[in-house]
Formats: structure tokens, C-alpha cells, sequence
């Protein structure tokens, strides 16, 4: 039995790519905030206004009416953040902005950056210096020097225990820490994810090391689109390789060993039962940050994204239980409330949309299109092409016959999300 199929998953729904609209009015393309990427002990008056000018203030934002249902009364958090997933309207938000210490959250900035990298079935023989500079303290899957790990091993060991050692041997199989580092700063500004700032490729503390809810919800949105990054992040429990030993009779074995999902609203854990419709994403949780969450779950038809970061309560599993409590809200409130603000695509899906647009009206009429659009289209952020590690997202769109064809790492501007099979079996 090969290793995918030893591994205990909640396999996601493969769907086909199927272009509904291609927005045609030109979304905004953000230049880097001011501000030092250092966390500040209370939010910041000004923040960026990316995504929208209410999503930069302190405080909550939320557009209450009738019919809205009033938000939790008791969530403690800094900073979190409602969204939906495909149409990337924010439905609430409190200071979205706040540059704060993202812990292992931030291991999914390092997943969508490097995935596309290696096949999962690269073996790669770890050596002492593989792991020399995992910090003090940190969360291990349990690799061990001179054994061998297969690619996918290594990402289930980043996924499910958050494993530092896992993110480190990946990171210099990749050239290093410091190349590694430099292509996910790079990547979080092609995605504007530009309250981001990444020192330690697997979110351990580190002086000037930040993120915020939104550019956490961001990143999430951008994985989720990789059709390995959503098979890991829902994997509930997988065998891992164990360290080679004698058995009594002298002969070399190696048996692998379960690990679990540490996400405990996929998991479950002692008065923690698992979500209806959790699906993923990622958690963290370190001195500097304390706990950090972002979860993504779909309920009868809708697909959210929620982000929570440091709740002050000193309650186990805090974090989810305020993160449910959102999920609830925004299932409850989804079609109801006024959105405060918006995810934004990437940079290159706003090139992408700016060039398509600049084509059309170039005024031949060669492409079949009449120059009509409506101002008032925005852009929806969908399915990226089903290209799973190999790292080629085809975007695909049609504006009145005109074909677009993007390269690898593109969004799809589609209005269909891949949705796991798993929330299915949850009802």
C-alpha cells in the first residue's frame, strides 16, 4: 500500500474548472505600510487599509442590522477576522490589521510558497545539518538524522504536529533558511499580504517576525487553492517513518508510528468536540503569540474563513472555542450582513485582470467581445486548476469570448470553492 493511502484522510472533492466571470473593473494593487514589522502592545490607530479603509481601524467592525445576528459576547481575542472564502467578502472584523507574532500559523505561508517545490515522493536522507538550527523548545514530528523521509512524509510532519524539525530539512532541501525566508517574504507580497514579515521559516519566535489576521486569511485563502495543501491541513491522523533499530533477532526495521492533527476543531479533544465542516487550515502557539488559529469550514453550501490570534482568556483550547463561536456567527450571518471590507487577490491576478482589460478595449473586436462591462463586477477569488505539487495553477477566464490564460501561481477568478468530502459526512 503506497503512503497516501496508508495515511487516515478526509479527502477533498476534486472539481472540474469551470469560469463563471472575470471581473473587468481593475482591483487595487497595495504598496507596502510604513510601519516597523514590530508587534505593538495595543493596535495602532492607523493601520493599513488594505482590503478596505474599515479593515485599518481599531476596534470591531461589523455592519449590524435587522436580521444580523449580534456577535459573541465573551471572545477575548486581539485580533480576528469572519470572511467568506469565495467571494472574499470580510463579514467582520476586529483590528484585522494588527501586526502580532503569527507562531505556526505562519507555516502556511511556508506551504504555499514551497509545495509546488518537490514531488511528494522526493526522498531526502537528513543530515546533521538539516536540523542544527531548530529552536530550543519547539514542536517536533520526530525526524531523525540518517534516516530517510519522502517529501510527503516531511509535509505531513509540518501539517499535523507542526513539526519545526519537518519545516527546517524541507527548508534546506529548498537551498536554506535564508533563501527559504526571502521567497515566502516575497510570496506574502505577491499575495499583499503585507503585514507579513518572516525571520523563521516555521513561525518561531523571532525579533520583528509578524503577521496579522487578515494577511493570515490571506495566505489561507492562497493554499487552499493547492489541491495537496488542502489534502494535508484535513488530514486528521497519518503513520509517520519511525528511526531504524534492531529487532531481537538482528535485523534492521523501521515501524512508522501514528501522529495526529493538532488542530483540535478537526481532531476533537476533551470537551472540545470536533466542528461541523472543519476542513483545516492551521495552528500555533508560542511564548511571544500565544495561540493563533485559522480555520476554514463549510455549512450548507457556504465556505468561511475565520482567523483568531491570541485570546487573553487563559482557558484550554480558548482559541477554538472563540474561533466556533465565529464560524457559528458568520453561518448565521452570511447574506445578511453588510461586508466591512474584502480579501484581495494577488498581484498577478490584478495584472492579469488590468492586461485582459487593456486587450478587450484595444478595439478590434477580434476577440468576439462588444467593450460592455459592468463597473460595479468584483473580482472572486476561486479553484486554482487542480496542479497539486506540481506547482502549476492555470487561471483560466472568459470576458465575451476573450480567453486569458495566466501562468503558474495565478488564482482562478472562478466562483466555485473545492470543498472537502468530509463536511458532507459531518451532517
Amino acid at each position: 500500500m503506497s503512503a497516501p493511502q496508508k495515511t487516515t484522510r478526509r479527502s477533498l472533492l476534486v472539481t472540474s474548472v469551470v469560469v463563471s466571470s472575470l471581473t473587468l473593473s481593475v482591483p487595487v494593487s497595495y504598496a507596502a505600510p510604513s510601519p516597523s514589522p514590530t508587534p505593538s502592545a495595543t493596535p495602532p490607530a492607523n493601520m493599513s487599509t488594505v482590503g478596505g479603509e474599515r479593515l485599518g481601524r481599531p476596534g470591531t467592525q461589523v455592519e449590524l442590522a435587522s436580521g444580523v445576528p449580534v456577535l459573541p459576547k465573551d471572545l477575548s481575542a486581539r485580533s480576528w477576522i469572519v470572511a467568506d472564502a469565495e467571494s472574499g467578502e470580510v463579514l467582520a472584523a476586529r483590528n484585522a490589521h494588527w501586526r502580532l507574532a503569527p507562531a505556526s500559523t505562519l507555516k502556511m505561508l511556508f506551504a504555499d510558497t514551497l509545495l509546488p517545490k518537490f514531488p511528494s515522493s522526493t526522498e531526502h536522507k537528513v543530515v546533521p545539518s538539516d536540523l542544527v538550527d531548530v529552536g530550543p523548545g519547539s514542536s517536533m514530528v520526530g525526524i531523525k538524522e540518517g534516516e530517510t523521509y519522502t517529501v510527503h512524509d516531511l509535509w505531513l510532519g509540518v501539517f499535523l504536529r507542526s513539526g519545526n524539525d519537518a519545516v527546517h530539512v524541507l527548508s534546506k532541501m529548498n537551498g536554506g533558511i535564508k533563501k527559504t525566508v526571502a521567497q515566502m517574504n516575497a510570496h506574502a507580497e505577491e499575495l499583499q499580504a503585507l503585514d507579513t514579515h518572516v525571520v523563521s521559516p516555521d513561525g518561531y519566535d523571532a525579533p520583528e517576525q509578524v503577521s496579522s489576521a487578515y494577511d493570515l486569511t490571506l495566505i489561507a485563502r492562497s493554499g487552499l487553492q493547492k489541491k495537496d495543501f488542502r489534502e494535508y491541513c484535513s488530514t486528521v491522523s497519518a503513520k509517520f517513518p519511525g528511526e531504524t533499530k534492531k529487532n531481537k533477532k538482528g535485523k534492521s526495521v523501521r515501524k512508522p508510528f501514528e501522529i495526529q492533527n493538532s488542530n483540535r476543531l478537526l481532531s476533537g479533544d476533551s470537551g472540545l468536540p470536533v466542528y461541523q465542516g472543519i476542513a483545516g487550515v492551521k495552528n500555533g502557539n508560542t511564548t511571544n503569540a500565544g495561540a493563533t488559529f485559522t480555520g476554514v469550514a463549510e455549512r450548507d453550501g457556504r465556505v468561511l474563513l475565520v482567523t483568531v490570534m491570541n485570546p487573553e482568556k487563559d482557558e484550554s483550547n480558548e482559541v477554538y472555542k472563540e474561533t466556533a463561536k465565529l464560524f457559528d456567527w458568520g453561518f448565521k450571518a452570511a447574506g445578511k450582513v453588510q461586508p466591512v471590507g474584502e480579501l484581495v487577490p494577488p498581484r498577478s491576478a490584478v495584472e492579469a485582470s488590468a492586461q485582459a482589460g487593456a486587450d478587450d478595449d484595444s478595439g478590434s473586436g477580434e476577440a468576439g467581445g462588444s467593450g460592455d462591462r459592468s463597473s460595479s463586477e468584483k473580482p472572486v477569488v476561486g479553484a486554482a486548476a487542480e496542479g497539486g505539487s506540481s506547482g502549476i495553477g492555470i487561471a483560466l477566464a472568459m470576458t465575451g469570448g476573450l480567453l486569458v490564460l495566466l501562468a503558474a501561481g495565478a488564482f482562478l477568478v472562478n466562483r466555485r470553492w473545492p470543498l472537502p468530502d468530509l463536511v458532507r459526512r459531518r451532517r
